[in-house]
């Protein structure tokens, strides 16, 4: 048992971090909320947040409270392509233009969603 314990966290710290997009979706109601993140991993501590009643996000935070958690959806859109030959790519600066093209794109803004412009 311990030696596939091992086993799995060897094979989770192997999985590359990948900085990206992703879309919380309240299918309840439509509503939805688009984010980036530097480690795609860290959705799951999003998720854990919301279940702990501690997100940042009170409107999205109410409306979890309200539906409940099995009324989420949670999706990466893309997954940001880094450029290691490139001396000059400035992932963070990468990440802002593509949350600004997905939120452009999804407007989830208002009675679409939970962003605030």
């Amino acid at each position: 048992m311990m030696d596939r314990k091992k086993e799995l966290k060897q094979m989770y710290k192997e999985i590359p971090i990948e900085a990206g997009i992703y879309m919380i979706t309240n299918t309840a109601n439509q509503k939805k909320w688009v984010g980036s993140t530097r480690n795609l991993k860290s959705i799951n501590g999003r998720k854990f947040s919301l279940e702990a009643g501690t997100d940042t996000n009170r409107a999205l935070q109410e409306d979890w409270n309200l539906y409940g958690k099995d009324s989420f959806t949670f999706e990466t859109l893309e997954i940001l392509k880094k450029k290691e030959d490139d001396p000059y790519f400035n992932e963070k600066e990468a990440l802002q233009a593509l949350d600004e093209k997905w939120k452009e794109q999804i407007q989830p803004y208002g009675e679409k969603g939970y962003n605030k412009k």
